[in-house]
């Protein structure tokens, strides 16, 4: 009789033990971010956790395909698209309320090749883009889908110059694997981020794109309408902070919004 006490104590008190891990489990944020914020972001969340004690959880990707996800059902807590096309399609879907979408950081658009490449090229009207490629690729976005890609083919419909280089593109899912191909040498040009640019020691700034040229790159974020995780609203005025302006500002990005 003891001995089936003593094993039901032990039941009862691993059932205990289990019940008081999962909400240390489920108090993980769990955050869907433009790839482009890659490396800023991961610090900000550092910075988050070292002061709220609560883990960030980053999941990197193109922001269309961060809101298709999040439109599904995914798990997630606090969304950043590299555009505010893609949270207001989630705001059209209910998965994001209008009135919490914070437009929180701009950035630049630049040319890129590989650091030790002898590319020289001024982007202006009609800029020789297609003749310094050759028979080479140039890598961005894919510009039906991903925000980076859609602001260089603006801007080089603007510049006069898409339609020589339409069928030259090789549209990445996402402007970190556009940079990848040219970092990696399997493009010689690219389209990206300044951000993007300066997080990569592989590639160097070829030149910027007007800012005339493209509309607002702007970075809005939200929590996620169905998150009942509480620290998604500590970690939005982190976001909105200081500290975390200080972070993105060295990454290149320039600040929009603060608490």
């Amino acid at each position: 009789m003891l001995r089936r006490t003593f094993i039901s104590s032990l039941a009862a008190a691993a059932m205990l033990g289990l019940a008081s891990m999962a909400p240390a489990m489920a108090a993980d944020l769990v955050v869907f971010a433009a790839a482009s914020m890659k490396g800023s972001l991961d610090d900000v969340a550092k910075a988050f956790q070292a002061k709220n004690g609560t883990k960030v959880v980053i999941s990197y990707a193109s922001s269309a395909q961060l809101a298709k996800q999040i439109e599904a059902a995914a798990p997630a807590d606090v969304f950043i698209s590299a555009d505010t096309k893609w949270m207001s399609y989630l705001v059209e879907k209910s998965a994001v309320k209008k009135e919490e979408a914070v437009n929180l950081l701009g950035n630049r658009l630049v040319l890129v090749a590989a650091k030790d490449s002898n590319a020289s090229i001024k982007i202006e009207k009609g800029f020789k883009l297609a003749e310094a490629l050759g028979d080479s690729r140039l890598a961005m976005g894919d510009p039906k889908s991903v925000p980076a890609g859609k602001y260089g083919q603006e801007s080089l419909k603007f510049y006069g110059v898409w339609d020589n280089v339409e069928g030259k593109v090789a549209g990445a899912d996402n402007v970190r694997a556009a940079l990848k191909l040219v970092s990696s040498g399997e493009a010689p040009l690219g389209i990206v981020y300044e951000t993007d640019a300066k997080a990569d020691r592989q590639v160097k700034i070829v030149d910027f794109f007007g800012e005339d040229s493209h509309s607002p790159i702007i970075y809005p974020v939200a929590p996620i309408a169905a998150s009942t995780n509480e620290a998604r609203n500590d970690f939005m005025k982190f976001l909105l902070g200081p500290e975390a302006a200080d972070i993105f500002k060295k990454a290149g990005f320039t600040t929009l919004a603060s608490s």
